[in-house]
């Protein structure tokens, strides 16, 4: 099993999913007043098929439920993600 992560890059407004240390995907966001608004995400080519995509959102709704943080899935794969895992409602705003 690789070794899997997401961290916040703010500089690039973005959660990156590393896999073994190499950036795989990303989560784009932009700041809202009392919210994170995810826009876009996307897995790298080389990284696709693994179900990266979905570990991606869960990691990255993980880390901005610990940090407290409200969350906009505009990005259709985040919205899908969240409706399809009503665990995250306390933290989705519409």
């Amino acid at each position: 099993m690789s070794d899997i992560e997401v961290r916040d890059n703010p500089a690039q407004h973005r959660f990156e999913l590393l896999v073994d240390g190499s950036v795989a995907g990303l989560a784009a966001y932009r700041l809202r007043e009392g919210a994170i608004v995810i826009t876009h995400s996307e897995v790298n080519r080389e990284f696709r098929g693994q179900g990266l995509g979905n570990e991606l959102a869960q990691r990255t709704l993980e880390l901005l439920r610990s940090r407290g943080d409200k969350v906009v899935p505009v990005c259709p794969f985040f919205a899908k993600y969240v409706v399809e895992h009503p665990t995250y409602d306390d933290i989705i705003v519409a």
